[in-house]
């Protein structure tokens, strides 16, 4: 063999041997600090909606809860003003001296008086 030959022989060991392995570092898109910054931030997030939700289910079901009462309340009023009504027209004075009459009563020339309630 000759000397060029031996060459190129030796060349490619010496390639082989000076070449280094280089890590590349790929640049991330997001790094870990705003990988952080991002899932607490979506944790808050998630946090009020999640509030914001149950609050709006609460004042909701408090609305409810003063609807019926305003209905109950309106409902026994008006209840209350057919009893005054009733109570008007059972205490008549012609009614009472026809019940009195009715039941063997006598009245003896007596005037008949509604009585006052006391108190109102």
């Amino acid at each position: 063999m000759n000397a060029e030959q031996i060459k190129h022989v030796r060349q490619p060991e010496r390639e082989q041997k000076s070449q280094v392995k280089v890590k590349v570092h790929k640049k991330r898109w997001i790094s870990r600090g705003e990988k952080a910054l991002y899932s607490i931030m979506s944790g808050i997030v998630i946090v009020s909606a999640v509030f914001v939700v149950q609050f709006s289910a609460t004042t909701d079901a408090l609305n409810r809860d003063v609807q019926k009462l305003e209905h109950q309340v309106q409902a026994q009023k008006t209840e209350n003003q057919n009893l005054q009504y009733q109570v008007k027209e059972l205490s008549n004075p012609d009614r009472i001296l026809k019940i009195a009459k009715e039941n063997g009563l006598k009245i003896q020339n007596a005037k008949v008086k509604q009585a006052a309630t006391i108190g109102n």
